[in-house]
């Protein structure tokens, strides 16, 4: 089975810097695109970034440019998200997810296979 497990989350202080990981099992992450999102309570989820299969190409959402980075490392099945000079309003649970088929972008629908996020709180 597809299993997606996001940890690295807790609490950091604003301005400092957070690496998510999440672990993959039952598919090699070289082989399927990835995607980071975060749901903030009380908002909707949004996407945050994405990492091809193919090419590692990678896609940020606009509002997401510049503090976030999104790499992988295909001998320890593991993709990663860099957090830096983090905000308050950055505070939200973290989703890892992947796509079955060769996708590039952080539509929600686009993805198949979603972790259970890990909890980052930035403290002001």
């Amino acid at each position: 089975d597809v299993q997606l497990q996001a940890s690295g989350g807790g609490l950091v202080q604003a301005g400092g810097s957070l690496r998510l990981s999440c672990a993959a099992s039952g598919f090699t992450v070289d082989d399927h695109p990835i995607g980071w999102f975060r749901q903030a309570p009380g908002k909707e989820r949004e996407g945050i970034s994405c990492i091809s299969a193919r090419d590692d190409g990678t896609y940020y959402a606009d509002n997401m440019k510049g503090r976030f980075t999104v790499s992988r490392d295909n001998a320890k099945n593991t993709m990663y998200l860099q957090m830096n000079k983090m905000k308050p309003e950055d505070t939200a649970v973290y989703y890892c997810a992947t796509a079955a088929g060769g996708i590039r972008g952080v539509g929600i629908s686009l993805y198949d296979y979603w972790g259970q996020g890990t909890l980052v709180t930035v403290s002001s």
